[in-house]
């Protein structure tokens, strides 16, 4: 009889900072069975990591299972992917991001499928694994904990970045051994205007516990956040008549900017003479969800669109594009880079009479990101033409979906029994920097910062080595 193994985790991370989040998460028990499971499988959207689309660096045929933290393209965006390179496990996810993801994952495929076509290269995945993917997506109701394996329990847990989003629990048990509890925060927040979450139940947060935390603003304090820019921007454009361009994410920033303007209009500072336009068929679609659909949404935020919105198509922009009047257009990609937003901001960049205002996040490589280093009267290429900037192009983090700092912290603090906190989801210098702040701030026994270089072995009491990925960069 051979000799007992200890029980072990090894938690590997695919995503090098920010986008395509995908962890790989190898248990091995004592009984020397090995159990391979992902946490999350998006698409890397920064420029640098493009190519890590095109593979896994594991065989998908291995895997048992996935868990979904939350409907964002950079953390769903290749579950079809799986299905067609082998996956025939379950997607677990909670059940208001099964609603979200049919959406989502026909989108990707559109978008993908086009992108792939200008590089001449093979999509990644077709229509019919969009489809298995959406078969064998289960929808778990939160604070239930489920058996997913003898092995393994999960319990989703409300998180305020996202309707439908999650934290997730993974306890890893095995009879006379001490658990292993894993909490992957996924990408967090504490506050969101169209959700109540309640607070993380005691027991977990007395449990013996590992977290796996995002950082994207890890380095970046609240007090350091203007959070007047946004309505000073627009109210300061809409008194000399400019048109206003608001890049939005479909899902949630779409939503939430709406709400922000209908509150202007409700404050009686922004007229409702001036057109808002709203531009993005996914954003449409989810926008209807959230109005019909119970369970995405608290009833009391049913009533979040400006009276005079419209919701505009191809048919119309040509209308909006020759209109010389001061005017809001509230269009889809966040980013600048796909959507609707590849037609107007390339028009309207030109025009002196116009603000161009990102809402959201902007990692290098996009176009939001391009016009952070373009200044007034220098050209920049967008869709392979030159254009030379003329109009006002400004950036706020106030609607930012991410936890800063201080709440990252407060987090991290709600746990009385914290092991190891494994820092992940962040451009490389903020996940160091949030690790320095967390060594010195957090009572964890241990803090780690991962990428695609290495893994880290858990055990019931933390960190017990790590050991090099040989994943390709």
């Amino acid at each position: 009889m051979g000799k007992k193994m200890r029980m072990y985790v090894d938690i590997m991370a695919c995503h090098p900072e920010v986008t395509g989040s995908c962890f790989l998460c190898v248990v091995k028990l004592p009984d020397r069975d090995t159990i391979k499971f992902i946490v999350d499988c998006g698409l890397f959207q920064e420029d640098k990591y493009h190519e890590l689309n095109d593979e896994f660096p594991f065989d998908c045929n291995d895997i048992s299972f996935a868990l979904i933290t939350h409907n964002h393209v950079d953390h769903t965006g290749r579950l079809p992917m799986l299905v067609k390179e082998g996956f025939r496990g379950n997607f677990y996810t909670s059940k208001q991001t099964k609603v979200l993801l049919p959406l989502a994952l026909s989108d990707s495929h559109k978008v993908l499928s086009e992108l792939y076509k200008r590089k001449h290269k093979k999509m990644i995945y077709s229509e019919s694994d969009v489809d298995k993917t959406l078969e064998h997506t289960v929808g778990i109701e939160y604070n239930k904990r489920l058996e997913i394996d003898p092995n393994i329990f999960v319990t989703f847990l409300p998180n305020a970045h996202l309707v439908g989003a999650s934290m997730i629990l993974i306890e890893v048990m095995y009879p006379d051994e001490e658990a292993i509890n894993i909490l992957f925060t996924g990408d967090y927040n504490n506050k969101n205007e169209f959700i109540d979450v309640p607070p993380i139940p005691i027991e977990i947060r007395e449990m013996r516990l590992n977290v796996i935390t995002e950082s994207t603003y890890g380095n970046t304090s609240i007090t350091g956040i203007d959070f007047n820019i946004f309505r000073d921007k627009l109210l300061g454009a809409i008194v000399e008549e400019k048109t206003i361009v608001l890049p939005v994410f479909s899902l949630g920033r779409s939503q939430e900017i709406l709400y922000e303007l209908k509150k202007f209009q409700q404050e009686g500072i922004l007229s409702k003479d001036i057109p808002i336009y709203f531009d993005g068929k996914l954003a449409h679609a989810y926008t209807k969800l959230y109005l019909e659909c119970d369970e995405l949404i608290k009833k009391s935020m049913k009533d979040f669109l400006p009276e005079n919105v419209e919701f505009v198509n191809c048919e119309v922009r040509d209308n909006i594009l020759n209109s010389d009047s001061c005017k809001i257009i509230v269009t889809t990609s966040g980013m600048g880079t796909y959507g609707p937003a590849q037609i107007y901001i390339p028009y309207f960049i030109q025009e002196n009479r116009s603000l161009i205002l990102f809402t959201g996040f902007t990692p290098v490589g996009t176009l939001g990101d391009d016009l952070k280093n373009t200044e007034y009267g220098q050209h920049v290429k967008i869709g392979g033409m030159l254009k030379r900037r003329k109009a006002d192009v400004a950036y706020c983090t106030q609607f930012s979906a991410h936890a800063k700092q201080e709440d990252l912290l407060i987090l991290l603090k709600q746990f009385s029994n914290l092991r190891a906190v494994i820092i992940n989801h962040g451009e490389e210098k903020v996940k160091e920097k949030y690790a320095e702040k967390v060594f010195d701030e957090v009572d964890a026994s241990q803090v780690g910062v991962i990428n695609r270089d290495y893994l880290f072995r858990l055990g019931s009491f933390g960190i017990e080595k790590t050991l090099g990925t040989k994943f390709k960069i």
